[in-house]
């Protein structure tokens, strides 16, 4: 009878096992094919001479990223992982470690020294950017960098002791730290809000699962924290401590200017001893160039569906982001939707926004034009290049969703030296 129930429970853990197993190499397949099998930033790697199959990562990973394939750990979902690091924590016998970029796509990673400093003196980067997409490691290396800055400070200085760039979590730190310190700082953020990367992450999305310790707050013993509730508790930090962010202004070049250097953006030019930047890997939203762009209808993120009730809308892109924006409006009411593309057809994009956006489109709910793109936007309409010609749409609003431009060139030409990062 023991023999019997010993080989029930095998027969049964091999089974499952063959489940999923299948199920995950249907999965990465799926990835392949839609082609986002490549990683968009920090990812993890699995050593499957170390991994015993424990399945501790998988179970550890809140986005649905890893699976098992031949009885080892691997990442089967790339396009979902967000690099916060819980597979690695939970890994007993420490066989996934994180890195950046893969054989096939390198990740150019600025070089840095253990304070952050670029080989530029007096020019520091923490955060996502410098290669740490972790929120608790961002936030440690804008404190830690703050700590180096604080020491160059001298009797004499600009406008500022430093200036920050980002206000996601690295450069939430670093200006918390800054005030600590009874440092001149000037703290800038691109988006209308704070949070950097995190501001974008899907609704409900875990993005925390390790306390971190903030200046002047202490520490943050956060463990699975949803977006909403960490973007919620960082409000609450900036209104507790007074901490002073000019929004909305995005960092258009950095140059030296004698000791210093000189910040510039759309509103005019800082200069300060020292900079520290703490932006992420978005960039800068990237433009049509097309006339009436600059109109207050046109923007480049969709933030609350909800503001666009009963209005005709506009959605530029074909990626994700711009599908999950034509979805969510499209669900509102009322809400006239169409999603315009300058390709044939879409590609690296999930499939369940692919086929979401088909049943709304067959539904009615979503006009979508391929080969076509942005000719100008006009009060209240927008002229399209389609493939029939040129159409008029009405669009109270516009939302671009076309990726963004990273600052490698512009920190390359203020002298910043980078290497390239193949997933070791």
């Amino acid at each position: 009878m023991y023999a019997a129930l010993m080989a029930l429970a095998w027969g049964a853990y091999v089974w499952r096992r063959r489940h999923v197993d299948r199920r995950s190499r249907a999965a990465l397949q799926a990835s392949i094919e839609a082609g986002l099998a490549e990683p968009p930033s920090l990812h993890p790697v699995v050593d499957p001479g170390r991994c015993l199959g424990s399945a501790s990562c998988i179970a550890a990973c809140p986005e649905g990223a890893l699976g098992m394939v031949g009885g080892k750990a691997a990442l089967i979902n790339a396009s979902a992982c967000i690099g916060h690091g819980a597979c690695a924590a939970a890994c007993p016998l420490d066989a996934i470690k994180l890195v950046f970029g893969t054989e096939r796509r390198g990740i150019e990673i600025p070089r840095l020294t253990p304070d952050f400093e670029t080989n530029v003196p007096g020019l520091f980067i923490a955060g996502e950017l410098g290669g740490m997409g972790l929120i608790r490691k961002a936030a440690e290396q804008g404190r830690q960098a703050m700590e180096a800055i604080r020491k160059r400070r001298g009797a004499t200085a600009p406008e500022y002791d430093v200036i920050i760039v980002g206000c996601g979590p690295a450069g939430l730190s670093a200006g918390l730290a800054a005030m600590e310190h009874k440092l001149r700082y000037l703290l800038l953020e691109q988006e209308p809000s704070l949070g950097g990367a995190v501001f974008h992450y899907p609704r409900h999305k875990v993005a925390m699962t390790a306390p971190v310790k903030l200046a002047l707050v202490g520490m943050m013993r956060f463990t699975d924290v949803r977006k909403e509730k960490l973007l919620e508790f960082w409000q609450g930090v900036v209104k507790r401590t007074g901490l002073q962010i000019r929004f909305g202004e995005c960092m258009e070049n950095i140059s030296r200017e004698g000791e210093g250097f000189v910040v510039s953006t759309a509103r005019g030019s800082h200069r300060a001893r020292s900079v520290l930047l703490a932006m992420g890997r978005r960039g800068t939203p990237r433009k049509l160039g097309v006339p009436g762009e600059d109109s207050p209808q046109v923007v480049y993120r969709l933030i609350d569906p909800a503001q666009y009730d009963g209005q005709a809308v506009l959605v530029v892109g074909g990626g994700d982001s711009a599908l999950e924006a034509a979805i969510a409006l499209a669900e509102r009411p009322g809400t006239q939707v169409t999603l315009s593309y300058r390709s044939a057809a879409f590609s690296r994009v999930k499939a369940r926004n692919r086929e979401g956006l088909a049943a709304l489109q067959a539904a009615g709910r979503v006009t979508v034009e391929l080969e076509s793109n942005v000719a100008a936007v006009e009060p209240g309409r927008v002229r399209l290049k389609a493939r029939e010609g040129e159409k008029t749409l009405r669009s109270d609003a516009v939302i671009v969703c076309t990726g963004g431009l990273l600052p490698i060139g512009l920190l390359q030409k203020a002298g910043v030296a980078f290497d390239t990062h193949h997933g070791g």
